[in-house]
Formats: structure tokens, sequence, C-alpha cells
């Protein structure tokens, strides 16, 4: 199925005031073609950063990298196309002009082509294999709908959304500070979650094994519906990771989830008191709240945690004060989808999607700014073509994107994680092919 590239008049890009949100699948499959033919995806940007330095002049560059990455795209009405492979950078950015997906996902590097998979398998030589793939986690926040109460599914607003601020603060943090990977990418997934790209060279070339081990590292939340407790804290102490993280998740427990969901509301505080594993003060506790209203529900939350902390607390037995962890850890710690991180043959959505349900791009977040992030203020199909509309004309020199709301995601990822990812890339590049010539030099020398 191919799709015809917008045309180069100005007039086809005009389009009526934007529609509601329930007609934004009827409207998305013209609108994709402007997206994609009028520079508002980085083609030459994404190509950059798949080839991760590879489509340079260096004598160390591997000119075969970049077409051995996989790529699927979906079509309209559910077409599916895996194991999609481009030499250039200019033959990924035509396919895309000429099938406008729906939606780009990105695979890994394998041994060989993936085009040409079948010549390899049908030789009896089994050669074609993964062997390098960002290292990824995927966080929905539709996996914690029995904690939060403002919506449910793929919905979100700004009462929930702090349960993905809080994996992003906890994930990026441990990735950094404790496994010393620094090129990461956190992008919203377009609709009710975040991914997270850790583009590393050590982390790329991960296998399965080592990828299951980082991802077990982060692996708090149990999400087992039939048992009180949904998280398993083992030993007498936290982990230090798990001290710093609960740092981060008690901050965000207690300053917004508490009273956005209403957790100690006279109709949900049984949940919290099913979570007390010493039923005499689950039972006093109990006692405190029948009947105790206020005129500020808030006022109902904070101090019933504040009386909830005090009775644990006082009580002077670790098992209860593991409670109150156990609570919040419950409630608020980043549920990842493991089985995303583990397997490098996973694909993941391309940064820079638009999802065709919402019209929402899939920006990049700053993980340093992410409590700014606004999921309901994304930049949106209809927005966009709107302000390239009322813009004015271009000044020279100027990008399309300049003049829009994409302007300061795309130079976000430009500026701070592409650019010192290649420079990050060419100084390897370097050192290796320097190594390689003086163990040459050596070997002569003998």
């Amino acid at each position: 199925m191919t799709k015809e590239e917008a045309g180069n008049g100005r007039d086809d890009m005009l389009i009526d005031d934007p529609e509601p949100q329930d007609k934004e699948l009827e409207a998305f499959p013209e609108r994709i073609k402007l997206y994609y033919g009028r520079w508002l995806f980085p083609h030459a940007d994404m190509s950059k950063w798949m080839a991760y330095g590879n489509d340079g002049k260096h004598p160390a560059c591997d000119q075969s990298y970049f077409g051995r990455r996989e790529y699927s795209f979906t079509l309209e009405n559910d077409i599916y196309m895996r194991f999609q492979s481009y030499k250039t950078a200019l033959e990924l950015e035509k396919a895309i002009k000429d099938h406008c997906p729906f939606k780009i996902d990105i695979g890994p590097v394998y041994s060989v082509d993936p085009a040409k998979r079948h010549a390899y398998s049908q030789s009896g030589d089994n050669i074609f294999t993964p062997v390098e793939k960002e290292l990824v986690f995927d966080i929905d926040i539709s996996d914690y709908d029995d904690v939060r109460y403002c919506c449910s599914g793929a919905d979100v607003c700004l009462d929930c959304w702090p349960l993905m601020t809080i994996a992003i603060k906890v994930i990026d943090t441990a990735l950094r500070d404790d496994f010393g990977f620094n090129h990461i990418l956190w992008v919203y997934s377009g609709r009710r979650g975040v991914h997270c790209w850790v583009c590393d060279t050590k982390a790329r070339r991960l296998n399965n094994e080592q990828r299951s081990a980082v991802a077990e590292y982060f692996r708090v939340y149990k999400g087992n519906s039939n048992s009180k407790s949904k998280v398993s804290l083992v030993g007498s102490a936290l982990h230090p990771f798990l001290v710093r993280s609960y740092n981060v998740l008690s901050d965000y427990f207690e300053r917004k989830i508490l009273c956005s969901q209403q957790l100690l509301s006279d109709e949900r505080y049984e949940n919290i008191l099913d979570m007390i594993s010493d039923e005499s003060v689950a039972s006093e506790l109990r006692g405190k709240w029948q009947g105790n209203r206020r005129s500020n529900a808030n006022d109902i939350n904070i101090v019933r945690w504040e009386q909830l902390k005090h009775l644990c607390g006082r009580k002077k037995t670790p098992g209860l004060r593991r409670c109150v962890e156990e609570i919040v850890f419950s409630y608020t710690y980043p549920r990842i989808d493991m089985e995303v991180s583990k397997h490098m043959n996973h694909l993941l959505k391309s940064p820079f999607c638009v999802h065709p349900k919402t019209g929402r791009v899939c920006i990049p977040i700053n993980p340093n700014l992410c409590d700014e992030f606004d999921p309901t203020n994304v930049p949106t199909l209809s927005k966009l073509l709107r302000e390239i509309n009322t813009g004015g004309l271009q000044a020279e020199g100027e990008k399309v994107w300049d003049r829009t709301s994409m302007g300061k995601p795309i130079r976000y990822f430009k500026d701070s994680f592409l650019q010192p990812l290649l420079k990050s890339c060419k100084e390897e590049m370097e050192a290796s092919y320097n190594a390689k010539v003086q163990q040459s030099k050596n070997s002569l020398g003998w």
C-alpha cells in the first residue's frame, strides 16, 4: 500500500478548524501525509540517530550498519509491514513519505539485512540474529488502574500523570547513577505512557540475559491482584536504590497522589487498611476514621495519613514500619513492562510518531523538567498544521518546525540528546580504530 506524497503547493496545507478528538482518526490519513511530507517529522535527525556515527567517511565506519536496522510500519486499516530495512537515510525518508505509516516501530540491528533474511534461512546458516538494540523501557499508565480513580484505560489527566513523572525520575536516576549510562531519551507515547531509550554503546550491545538482569533490578511491583501487598520489599532494610527511590515516591505520594486520588476518603481507606499487617492497628485507625468527616476532603487524606504513620511508627515494630513503605511503593513505584526490556528483538514505537486516536506527537521529555510536562498540551496534527497555515512566510534558513510547537521538542532532541550521543560515538570509533592500528603496528614489529 503506497500513500501519495503531499504536493508542493501551499494551498493543500490549509485545513479547517480542528475537529473534536473523536474525529481525529477520520482526518488522520490526510494530515499524516502533510506531517511527513512537510518536514514536521525530523527525518534527517532520526536517521543520524539510527546511524550512530556510521554514516561518515571515517575508516572505522560500518557502512552496512544503517541498512541492518529493522523498521516496521503500521498502515491504514491495520496493515502491518515488518522487517523493513533501508540502506540510506534518503531511502528511509522516501519510504516513510510513500507509505505515510500510522505508526513506525524501531527494531534491532541484525547481523544481516532484515529484508534479505529469507535468503540466509534457505542457505541453512542460522546467521540472522539481532546484534544491537537500545535498552528500552515501556511504562503505561493503564497498568496503574488499581491505584488511580480519576481515569482508567488509555485515559489520562493531570491528576494521575504524576505517576509517569515518578517513573521517569526513579528510572532515569538509577540508569545514570547505578549503571553509568549517559545517553538516555525519554519519550511521551502519544496517549497513555512513556518510553525510555538507553543508547550508550554498552547498553545497545547487552544480550537478552544482561537486559533481563537490568530489568530485574527494577522489579519491585508484583502486580498480583490476589495478594494484599503489590510489592516485594525483601530484607530487613531497603536496598540503597530503593531508599533513594522512596524519597521520590513518598514526596509525590504525600504532595500529589494522596489527595488527587482521595486514597483515604471514606470510600477508599479500607484498601490501605488491608495492607497493614497488625489487625489491632488497622482496627484502631478504622475506629478513628469512622464517622470522622471534615469539610475539606483533602484534609481528611492528609490527617489520616499522618495518623497512620504515627501509629505504625509508635509500635516500634519493623513490620509496621515496612507497611508504610509498602503502601507508598504499591501506589507509586514504576510499573515496567518487563518483557519489553528483556528481549533484544522487541520493537518500540519511534519518537515523533503521531498517535492516530489522539493526534498527539510522541515528543521527547526532558527528565530534568518532567514535572512541567503536560500530556494534554503536546503538539497535535491539527495544531501543527494550523500553526503552519498562520505562520506567514518562511524565513531563509528557517526550518518548518521552527514556526510550530514542534520547535522546542526537536531542538531538545538535537541539542541535548543527539549531539552528545554522536560526539561520544565518534570518540569511541576513533579510539577503537587507533587501538587496531597500534595493534597492527605491534604485530609487524615482531
